[in-house]
């Protein structure tokens, strides 16, 4: 296996990775900023407050990006079994 074939392979890798990981953390991220927004607003400073919002948030995010989910990851890896001929170097 070349360099340049190994350095493709792991930005494809990285990629599909973060990709999948996108929907997410951005959920995370955009229930967190709320939920800080809501407390400074209101002066409630309870720090386990963020938890349960964000939990539910993420399992129905990953309740509705499964199957988009499991298809990229199912996409990857097919083309990396495809492909393992040019990997290994026949």
């Amino acid at each position: 296996m070349s360099a340049d074939l190994a350095i493709d392979l792991l930005v494809q890798a990285l990629q599909t990775g973060l990709l999948i990981a996108a929907p997410l953390l951005g959920v995370g991220l955009i229930i967190g900023l709320s939920v800080s927004i809501f407390q400074s607003v209101t002066s409630i400073q309870e720090m386990t407050l963020t938890f349960i919002p964000k939990i539910v948030g993420v399992i129905v995010t990953l309740m509705i990006f499964a199957p988009w989910m499991l298809d990229k990851i199912t996409t990857f890896t097919i083309n990396l079994y495809n492909n393992l001929g040019a990997y290994v170097g026949k």
